[in-house]
């Protein structure tokens, strides 16, 4: 009986994975919209490679490879069998090129392919939301194939590749922090009106507060280790530059004329916007090549001299795991899951990201003749999001990922070894003052253009 209902089971999943609609979460979210658990399913395709790659990158994977026999070349062998793999390749920053190279061209794919639809009626939409095993099949597919790729030039040319679309990712990042914030403050100060509770005013106090301390700590910090008396002048100038701009952002947000015409903007989100900005500085300060400039967090903990260079002594490892590449990490996986479930009224945002306003929750699922419950279909008329522009979205994703798990370093192909360089920390620093300047156009452009919606 037990076996039956495990063969009923796996033959409901089979309708999932191959049909036309996305039901594969419905068990957990019954009442989910087509538009969100579509998204989702593709956000954890993108994590699952996160993950493989993480893996391959981790210290050690390659010596415990080696052990298997009759797998690596060079590694331990069996009597009679030809070690065939190249462990080298597969692990450590080629992997993670490979790996990212095989996500970013998989959603680069849907990307082209699903311009310009419009409503789930568009025969493209089925491919969307739906056929999700024969979806997996492509991306392992071109997963493998990706590591069949001769080293050559392909990591110097994918990681200028990778340079372009981690510096645009960022600023899609920001926007998902600013709507975030404005999301956050809208509903914590419409909770309050309602309730009369001043807790919430609390909270958002607290939280403001929070935010301005760890980005006030950060500058103090910044300029305790990534600076010296008679070096590093570039780090003095863009922690004081973003220091500035950081201020002028915060007293903005909260001048009469702004809150008139804006009046959920606030300090909150220009708490917040400061936080990421001194953490996109601090990221960037840690591809310096000048290592009198740049202490690991491992050497300012333990009190190691870290006059004597450094880098790259291990030829082709890098230490993914340090203090700003983990929290990269956590914002990313913040992003892409806010990403998959947000639905705003922030029209500059929606502009922005190629979404519409959420018009309302979803309803009931929907139990089709087979008894399996899927998705509500809320696209009949109009898609909620550009299919395009997201898979996009996830193209740049893939593309940030690589670059953070490899910490900006680039490849040298005369040494194998992998090299801080300034272009990382000029790509950083140039899209952390960008961003700047697109929150402050949210906050000045009702003021500069009245007669227009900013809503």
């Amino acid at each position: 009986m037990g076996a039956c209902m495990a063969l009923c089971s796996l033959a409901s999943c089979a309708s999932c994975l191959c049909g036309s609609a996305p039901c594969l979460l419905c068990g957990c979210c019954p009442s989910s919209n087509n538009s969100t658990v579509t998204r989702l399913v593709f956000s954890f395709f993108l994590l699952l490679g996160t993950m493989v790659s993480v893996i391959m990158i981790l210290p050690g994977m390659e010596t415990q490879l080696r052990k298997i026999p009759g797998f690596c070349q060079g590694g331990t062998t069996i009597f009679g069998i030809e070690n065939q793999v190249k462990c080298e390749v597969i692990v450590g920053f080629k992997s993670v090129y490979r790996m990212c190279f095989a996500m970013t061209c998989f959603f680069f794919l849907f990307a082209a392919i699903m311009i310009r639809v419009r409503n789930s009626r568009d025969p493209r939409a089925v491919i969307q939301n739906g056929f999700w095993f024969f979806k997996f099949l492509i991306l392992v597919g071109i997963t493998v194939g990706a590591f069949f790729i001769p080293d050559g030039t392909f990591h110097t040319v994918w990681f200028y590749f990778g340079v372009v679309g981690s510096f645009i990712f960022i600023l899609i990042q920001l926007i998902l922090l600013i709507d975030f914030a404005h999301s956050w403050n809208k509903i914590w100060v419409g909770n309050a009106a309602e309730t009369q509770n001043k807790c919430w005013f609390a909270g958002l106090l607290f939280f403001t507060v929070l935010h301005f301390a760890l980005a006030f700590t950060a500058v103090v910090l910044f300029y305790i280790y990534y600076t010296q008396p008679d070096d590093c002048t570039e780090h003095k100038v863009f922690i004081s530059l973003n220091l500035i701009f950081c201020v002028i952002i915060s007293v903005v947000s909260i001048l009469p004329k702004i809150q008139e015409a804006q009046p959920h903007s606030g300090l909150l989100q220009a708490s917040l916007i400061s936080l990421y900005t001194m953490y996109v500085t601090w990221s960037a300060m840690t591809n310096n090549p000048n290592r009198k400039c740049n202490p690991s967090l491992l050497s300012l903990v333990s009190h190691v001299n870290t006059t004597q260079p450094s880098v790259n002594t291990d030829l082709g490892h890098v230490q993914w795991w340090d203090a700003q590449g983990i929290v990269g990490l956590v914002i990313f996986l913040f992003c892409t899951l806010y990403a998959s479930i947000r639905s705003s009224g922030n029209a500059q945002v929606n502009k922005l990201m190629q979404t519409e306003e959420c018009t309302g929750s979803g309803g009931e699922g929907v139990v089709g003749e087979d008894g399996v419950r899927r998705a509500v279909d809320n696209e009949e008329e109009k898609v909620t999001y550009s299919y395009s522009f997201f898979h996009f979205h996830l193209c740049l994703a893939s593309l940030y990922i690589m670059m953070t798990l490899t910490n900006w370093y680039q490849p040298d192909t005369t040494t194998q070894a992998m090299q801080s360089t300034m272009p990382a920390v000029w790509v950083k620093m140039f899209s952390s003052w960008l961003g700047l300047g697109l929150y402050l156009w949210t906050l000045l452009a009702p003021l500069i253009f009245p007669d227009r919606d900013f809503s």
